[in-house]
């Protein structure tokens, strides 16, 4: 009776280990990460939450696997009380993981503003979203770009701003030095002095890689930025933009100017989306329209727009060829040529071809 009692108890405890085990394994399993997926997803958590009310939020946005592990996992390690705020989550977090990030101290601010300026715009248009995003008008903008006191101060500041910024004949004396981002700010009463403080802050972080290339070139580093200014407008796609280049280089080295549309249409303030140019625009001469035959051999006074990092990399190392014109399809392809009839082959061809970009 003894080995019967004995043997019924070591299987008895034979299955509760199995068990145990089991329901460990299952633990694990249901409360490790989703995936191996890193892209942070913003959660924001309101007042009034805690971590059995947010079990929804997380589950539907894939943040854990089981609602009812995830419940469990909070009942047996009790974590500090959680904050109202704005978190920043990933599935390749476990419950662990998730509920570490979530119970730290949270510094969100519900008036935080994020403000986006895209790549080539220019500062008509950052002067435009400043004055929609926060209580500054536009005037407020362009008064600060000619106050000459301001401009000084980041001169002395900034090692890549120079007294070049302070020609007379620029229209914006920032322009290309803004560095485009997205940025959040305190609160709508930001200053412009602050926004692009934190801007050009950026641009030195970005530019500091570049900086021996910089100032060991024979271009200045307002030119340099100048250059990528127009690259970044007239390359179709990333990949064209340091044989852009290139030609720009070609042109100017052989003393021609460098005909390009973007630099015309700035110098009359007009984007190339509203209309097209007049005659008269076409052939006006000025410090940035380089369609100009008194533009042979120069850049534009200053730059026309925020260049990306990769334009700023590609007027730095441009490609070496032995083209002199390039013209872009509707698709966005790129066709180089070494002679003007070749270029106008390649025109005509892409009009009978229905290729031909219009706007």
């Amino acid at each position: 009776m003894k080995k019967f009692l004995l043997k019924i108890s070591a299987i008895i405890g034979g299955i509760l280990l199995v068990l145990v085990v089991s329901c460990f394994f299952v633990y694990k399993l249901l409360t490790g990460s989703v995936s191996k997926d890193q892209t942070l997803k913003e959660i924001i958590i309101d007042n009034g939450d805690n971590y059995y009310s947010i079990v929804e939020l997380l589950k539907e946005n894939n943040l854990i696997k089981s609602e009812l592990f995830y419940k469990i996992y909070i009942k047996i390690h009790k974590p500090n009380s959680l904050q109202a705020g704005k978190y920043y989550l990933s599935e390749s977090m476990d419950v662990e993981k998730l509920v570490s990030e979530l119970s730290k101290v949270n510094t969100y601010n519900p008036d935080a503003i994020r403000i986006t300026f895209k790549e080539g715009i220019n500062m008509r248009k950052i002067a435009r979203l400043i004055s929609d995003n926060t209580n500054n008008s536009e005037s407020d903008v362009y008064n600060l770009l000619k106050d000459t006191n301001y401009l000084d101060s980041m001169i002395e500041k900034y090692w890549f701003l120079t007294d070049e910024i302070k020609n007379n004949k620029i229209y914006y004396s920032l322009e290309g030095y803004l560095f485009p981002d997205t940025y959040e700010f305190k609160n709508k009463d930001v200053t412009v002095q602050e926004i692009f403080g934190v801007m050009l802050s950026e641009m030195g972080r970005k530019l500091e890689p570049y900086r021996n290339n910089l100032e060991n070139s024979k271009y200045s580093i307002h030119e340099l930025l100048t250059l990528a200014s127009i690259v970044e407008l007239e390359s179709a796609s990333k990949d064209d933009r340091a044989k852009v280049a290139g030609v720009f280089y070609n042109r100017l080295r052989s003393n021609w100017s460098l005909g390009s549309d973007v630099t015309t249409y700035y110098a009359v303030k007009v984007d190339m989306s509203e209309r097209d140019l007049y005659q008269y625009e076409l052939d006006d001469y000025n410090a940035y329209n380089t369609r100009n035959a008194n533009m042979a051999g120069k850049l534009p006074v200053s730059p026309i727009c925020s260049p990306s990092l990769s334009s700023v990399g590609a007027a730095i190392n441009p490609e070496e060829t032995e083209y002199y014109y390039f013209v872009a399809d509707k698709y966005k392809k790129t066709y180089f040529s070494k002679t003007y009839s070749e270029h106008a082959e390649i025109i005509a061809k892409l009009k009978a071809e229905g290729l031909w970009y219009t706007y």
